[in-house]
């Protein structure tokens, strides 16, 4: 495993990160989440492999994530070796310090989080979504001083548009108060809208990328048409989720992992690896192998006529944040 700093800033990650969305209390509407005996084995897995910075939510499985996560890191390493990043915004209950990123849902939540993961500190927290119904320096104030407490060592972000983003890094800066050191967005081959302007942002201000889905939610690991429990129709706008072209990038991912006998997994990893400004994609693993291709990723290095063939049929679309 491959290790670097996460942005410019002292964190130290794991050039992977394993993803906890699918790792949750049973749930009908999630079939294809693990429990905390079925996920064992990945998070032991993970260990042994060196993935170390290990992501999750308050919102997942309800807040099943948090607990799962923090047992395995007693059952399978410890808390000094796992980085533990986490992510507040989603709705946890009804109350006004449910969900968004008012003062008093960051102090409850964050309190939440670390009562779930049976720990004193957090290493990266991170907002979930931009909240437009809170004012910016209310948050940007209120998470530093969960960072001053001592309950939180570093600020992160995801998925919004780059002129919020930079509104609350700017915030922060005039208050004197934390930064945001990451963001987490989705980024893959059938999705890279992220490279007009936020990725310019993030490489201007020393903030590391962690995309989320960096397969495609598993579109891009198989042979287009076959479908898994997890792959979407639509975004959460109601918008088709594939474009016609996407056929044309999966085809291109299949004919250079058969090229190079490798996974397809593998191949569309190893393109997003390749962006200088990507630190540590988030891996949603729910079968071993998803680990070990993830892995093999890191040694691969696309040549340029490779990269232009997965590049070329890119469509123009939405950013998704949903």
């Amino acid at each position: 495993m491959e290790y670097r700093r996460l942005g410019s800033s002292g964190l130290t990650v794991s050039r992977l990160a394993l993803g906890g969305m699918s790792f949750a209390d049973p749930d009908p509407a999630t079939p294809w989440t693990l429990d905390a005996e079925a996920a064992g084995p990945l998070f032991r897995q993970a260990v042994e492999l060196g993935i170390t910075f290990w992501d999750t939510a308050n919102a997942y499985g309800k807040g099943s994530s948090e607990r799962i996560v923090g047992k395995a890191i007693r059952e399978y390493s410890t808390r000094e070796d796992i980085v533990i990043a986490t992510k507040i915004y989603f709705p946890m209950h009804d109350g006004p310090g449910g969900s968004g990123l008012s003062r008093k849902a960051i102090l409850e939540q964050v309190d939440a989080s670390l009562t779930r993961l049976g720990t004193d500190y957090i290493d990266l927290l991170q907002i979930h979504r931009f909240d437009p119904a809170v004012p910016v320096h209310e948050t940007m104030e209120a998470l530093h001083d969960v960072v001053k407490a001592g309950k939180v060592r570093y600020l992160g972000a995801s998925s919004m548009w780059a002129w919020q983003f930079a509104t609350m890094q700017h915030t922060a800066a005039i208050g004197g108060w934390t930064r945001f050191i990451s963001m987490q967005d989705q980024y893959n081959l059938i999705q890279r809208e992220e490279e007009r302007e936020m990725f310019g942002l993030l490489a201007d201000q020393g903030v590391g990328a962690m995309p989320w889905s960096p397969l495609g939610g598993g579109t891009l690991a198989r042979p287009w048409g076959q479908s898994s429990s997890r792959r979407a129709t639509s975004d959460g706008l109601g918008a088709p989720a594939f474009l016609d072209s996407d056929e044309t990038i999966v085809d291109a991912v299949q004919r250079i992992a058969d090229q190079r006998g490798s996974s397809m997994a593998t191949i569309a990893l190893a393109w997003v690896l390749g962006n200088p400004v990507v630190d540590s994609p988030i891996i949603g693993a729910t079968k071993l192998h998803h680990l070990t291709d993830a892995a093999d990723a890191i040694d691969v290095v696309l040549h340029d006529d490779e990269r232009a063939e997965l590049e070329a049929s890119y469509t123009v679309r939405q950013p998704t944040f949903f």
